[in-house]
């Protein structure tokens, strides 16, 4: 900051600077569809957006279809969050639109034409300052945004200098061995450890889908997930829950199973809660015992095929579904 103007007032002297503040601003729209099966959700517990950028920062939206805290149980509450909380020099203001509240009241949301064939939808502007500076100040610079990820991202997309070649199914898909070792323990120890088979580049898969062993390179090569029609994500987060507890993927373990708590209901959960005591999922069993806590929930799933295959493949659970279930 320095001075833009000074003015002699008798042995007075008087100055004024200004500090301009770089603003870029953007909205992200998040629609709740199957309202009525987020409202058994417990005061304070969340349903989360997907991660989107403004201003260079990566956000999300959280819902919390009975409140956030005890004080406003009954409501509806809606929250602006980086991903990143490290990002301290980031500010930002936000508006979300319906109703023009943070805060909603469940009974004025219900009865208003707001809710549509139980669905409504939330959108969030965001006006965020991406620095600070004095007025006078000259940008010789610009610094944009890493790009690694995208270059990163190519040598898959493109299969320059791929060394191996897996076969999945009916397709073969070109990697790196490098970039496969660096990401995954396990791929390290089958591609560059003293165990790998140094006489073939082809290595035959078992047990994976195609798409689910793309979608799992994409991660490793991008650190993100493929674009995927809504109507499949909640089985492409099963079957890629399963691929990265078996290549030692920590972070994509995780990712999915915060997905499928957002996907349990009375058709999914039995199988859901299965899949969490098979792959060390405690979070997500923890959310499946909780929506069986829920009065007739159990009862409703007792009869069913995935009830079925839960007692025959997971027998112990039963004595601690029952402990943490049963009032």
């Amino acid at each position: 900051m320095s001075i833009s103007a000074a003015t002699a007032v008798g042995s007075k002297v008087t100055s004024a600077s200004a500090i301009v503040a770089d603003a870029v601003s953007g909205s992200h729209v998040l629609k709740i569809e199957g309202y009525s099966l987020t409202k058994g959700l417990g005061n304070g517990e969340v349903i989360k957006s997907s991660v989107f950028d403004v201003a260079g920062h990566r956000w999300l939206m959280e819902y919390y279809p009975n409140g956030y805290g005890s004080d406003n149980s009954g409501w509806i509450s809606f929250y602006l969050n980086l991903e990143h909380p490290v990002a301290t020099n980031v500010k930002a203001s936000c508006k979300f639109s319906i109703l023009n509240k943070m805060y909603i009241e469940k009974k004025t949301l219900e009865e208003s034409t707001y809710l549509n064939e139980d669905s409504f939808s939330v959108r969030c502007d965001i006006v965020a300052c991406k620095q600070f500076r004095a007025e006078n100040t000259t940008q010789f610079v610009t610094v944009p945004p890493s790009d690694m990820i995208q270059h990163i991202g190519s040598l898959l997309s493109s299969g320059t200098e791929a060394d191996v070649v897996f076969l999945v199914g009916e397709e073969t898909i070109a990697a790196h061995r490098l970039v496969l070792g660096a990401r995954s323990p396990v791929f390290m120890a089958e591609l560059l450890g003293p165990m790998k088979d140094k006489h073939t580049n082809q290595i035959q898969i078992e047990d994976i889908e195609p798409g689910v062993f793309k979608a799992m390179l994409h991660y490793i090569y991008t650190d993100s997930l493929p674009e995927m029609d809504k109507d499949d994500v909640s089985a492409m987060a099963q079957h890629l829950l399963v691929a990265a507890d078996r290549y030692g993927l920590q972070r994509l373990k995780l990712i999915c199973e915060d997905r499928l708590c957002n996907f349990i209901s009375t058709g999914t959960v039995a199988i859901t809660l299965a899949l969490a005591e098979q792959h060390g999922c405690k979070g997500l069993k923890a959310a499946c015992f909780k929506f069986l806590k829920s009065p007739g929930n159990l009862k409703n799933i007792m009869d069913s095929d995935g009830f079925q295959h839960l007692t025959s493949c997971c027998p112990s659970l039963l004595s601690e579904l029952l402990a943490n279930v049963a009032p």
